[in-house]
């Protein structure tokens, strides 16, 4: 039987020119996690790791895990760990339980940066090419934009929509460029109900990114109005809980397709409340369907972003002309199956700001 991930690998590598992101083509899945420790530091740091090193080994999907420390420099550390696929490993880190495991390293840890990639090609002796040929790898790179897509998600107290909304409006942009290598490309901002979603676009380093933003003082000035109204205290002068608030709010992007030279069209986002368990499963069929919608000339879909946490599946979609996205995917029986995952129906959400740096 051929399961959904290899029907989308399958998709993916005849349309590989087009598609710029996927998590869903079940290859093997590289984690890297750059450290600097607190000079002083180090064996809490080791200890801190042992623990979490023990506690990950249970983890679904989790294959294996290294610690590394620099030769040159002994506060920078690297961990290096290994996972069946992407999907397992976004489930855990993006889970409260994970949020719990790695909070005893934020005390001896200065800064972090975790990067992912697929195994693409692995070489090695006549034992590990053996290895290897048993492995999932990606067929084929993929050809990218040079764009990174995240989002940020959060929920204010009911009653205070309308305020909220017009706060978040009414801001000033930022300055698009970040540094020589960086710049800020679109963000484009959603609400439905009491739930906001901030979907960005990047050329560079995202990290950098978000740093550079959060400094701006039009934005600081904007987070601080729509503090009293958020359904989870914060403060941002507090790095523990500014860490922990924008940890949970993150919604990562686990697909991305467009189109060739196609332009630019309307700007739509859809909310998915899965059930329990049921995100990561929702977000791959509604990732198959725009893959689809996105090779079929007659379809109004030009890209889309599926951005997923937990049971929160948001897709952000362009599209030609006056046509609206479909909140279910055309076949039937794939929306069958999203209708089994969903808790709720899907939400159009209300487009508040939709905001172009100039010349990105």
């Amino acid at each position: 039987m051929t399961t959904t991930s290899e029907r989308l690998s399958e998709t993916t590598r005849e349309v590989s020119k087009r598609v710029s992101q996927s998590v869903f083509d079940g290859s093997r899945l590289r984690v890297v996690l750059l450290v600097d420790v607190y000079d002083g530091a180090q064996q809490q740091f080791l200890e801190a790791y042992e623990q979490l090193c023990n506690q990950v080994a249970s983890v679904p999907g989790h294959v294996s895990d290294q610690l590394c420390q620099s030769i040159e420099n002994p506060s920078q550390w690297l961990i290096t760990s290994e996972w069946e696929s992407a999907p397992p490993f976004l489930t855990w880190v993006n889970s409260e339980e994970h949020v719990r495991m790695v909070q005893p390293l934020h005390s001896c840890v200065r800064d972090t940066r975790s990067l992912r990639f697929h195994i693409v090609r692995e070489t090695g002796g006549a034992a590990g090419q053996k290895q290897s040929a048993e492995r999932r790898l990606q067929a084929h790179p993929r050809i990218g934009d040079g764009v990174i897509r995240h989002a940020l998600t959060f929920t204010v107290k009911p009653g205070s929509e309308e305020k909220v909304a017009k706060i978040l409006a009414d801001y000033a942009s930022p300055d698009a460029r970040v540094d020589d290598t960086t710049r800020l490309c679109r963000t484009s901002l959603f609400m439905h109900g009491n739930r906001v979603v901030r979907a960005i676009e990047v050329r560079g380093d995202l990290l950098a990114a978000l740093r550079h933003v959060a400094r701006q003082p039009e934005v600081r000035a904007v987070e601080e109005a729509i503090n009293p109204y958020l359904e989870q205290d914060r403060d941002l002068d507090d790095q523990d809980s500014a860490r922990m608030f924008f940890t949970r709010a993150a919604l990562p992007a686990v697909h991305h397709v467009s189109a060739q030279d196609r332009p630019e069209g309307k700007r739509q986002a859809l909310c998915y409340q899965a059930r329990p368990g049921g995100g990561m499963r929702l977000a791959e069929l509604i990732a198959q369907a725009d893959s689809a919608a996105a090779d079929d000339p007659a379809s109004p879909v030009l890209r889309s972003t599926v951005f997923q946490r937990d049971d929160v599946v948001v897709r952000l979609v362009d599209l030609r002309g006056d046509r609206d996205a479909d909140e279910l995917p055309r076949d039937s029986r794939v929306a069958a199956e999203v209708r089994e995952l969903l808790d709720a129906e899907a939400a159009r959400m209300d487009l508040i700001t939709d905001r172009h740096a100039p010349d990105a």
